[in-house]
């Protein structure tokens, strides 16, 4: 739960004794709940630590300004944070562009494989919490999560209130193929040769999966499917980063970094020693993710394929 405001005499008057009382046991509860009164994750990181990489790792290139914004920081706190983040090599700044007296800031490769144990850890506990409760309870309880933060922060964009990355489900599969197609096929021209390609991979993927090599996650936001992103096993040591994709409805959510980071966070559970991917130069959006992300471009070359004149690229990350 967020602090909560000052008292003061209109407060006093207009919230009950007994809401307030609720409102600090719940506090009391959910904070020993999830062990936010002990080392964070089990890690060297104070909670607050843990959320600037967060916030590193999942927004384009913030500024320092932006980030305290976000996180409601005191400016020489953050900057104590942001300058030991740096002096270990985990965070990187650039000159803004736009403003001179700003610096725009990105996790390292360094910062992203110190941030994605964190995260896979964070996400174990997650699911280790709602394990116990059967699937309609885990439902009221993230709907009532939902409504919490809906009450507590009424201008928050709604489309961000209730994000799920799942295991994959009946009719999950098909989506997949549905949503490349349609998406390739508006946005660049793309024929149906792409969208039968995709459904060979996921064939493939069904019928050859290696559960304990091979993950796949579906994105809901409110109970609707917006995105996907697989890790294929393409040899005892290297994995494959394969049909990352968000509908537009998605985009701008920090969702394509949320699965990119999963998909690394499982590959290094899992011992691979180097993750690949093949794109195409067209696509910016995911270029620049996984560049952010240390991946480095290395193979270009030229073909035709689904109807345009396109440039294949293969990536690369040294786990």
């Amino acid at each position: 739960m967020a602090t909560m405001p000052p008292r003061t005499a209109s407060t006093s008057t207009s919230v009950s004794a007994a809401h307030v009382k609720a409102v600090r046991r719940f506090n009391r509860f959910y904070t020993q709940r999830i062990g936010v009164l002990a080392p964070y994750l089990g890690s060297e990181f104070s909670l607050t630590e843990v959320r600037v990489l967060y916030e590193l790792a999942h927004r384009d290139q913030p500024t320092a300004t932006e980030l305290g914004r976000e996180l409601s920081l005191d400016a020489g706190y953050l900057s104590r944070i942001l300058r030991r983040f740096e002096r270990e090599g985990w965070m990187a700044r650039t000159p803004s562009p736009a403003d001179a007296r700003q610096s725009l800031l990105q996790l390292t490769e360094a910062g992203h494989q110190v941030f994605a144990p964190l995260q896979q850890r964070s996400r174990d506990e997650a699911a280790a919490l709602l394990a116990p409760l059967g699937r309609p309870a885990q439902q009221q309880l993230t709907q009532a999560l939902a409504t919490v933060e809906r009450l507590l922060a009424p201008d928050a964009r709604p489309a961000a209130q209730n994000v799920v990355l799942r295991d994959p489900q009946a009719g999950d599969m098909g989506w997949v193929v549905q949503q490349h197609g349609e998406v390739y096929a508006r946005e660049y021209g793309w024929d149906n040769t792409f969208e039968a390609l995709v459904a060979e991979i996921v064939a493939g993927y069904v019928r050859q999966h290696q559960p304990d090599w091979e993950r796949c996650w579906i994105a809901e936001v409110d109970g609707e499917r917006v995105g996907s992103a697989f890790v294929v096993r393409k040899s005892k040591t290297v994995a494959q980063l394969r049909l990352l994709i968000l509908a537009p409805q998605a985009r701008g959510l920090g969702l394509g970094a949320r699965l990119t980071d999963e998909c690394l966070a499982f590959a290094r559970s899992k011992g691979y020693k180097k993750m690949v991917l093949w794109t195409n130069s067209c696509l910016d959006s995911a270029r620049a993710l996984y560049a952010r992300r240390g991946f480095q471009l290395v193979n270009s070359e030229p073909y035709t394929g689904f109807g345009k004149n396109l440039v294949g690229e293969t990536w690369e990350l040294r786990l």
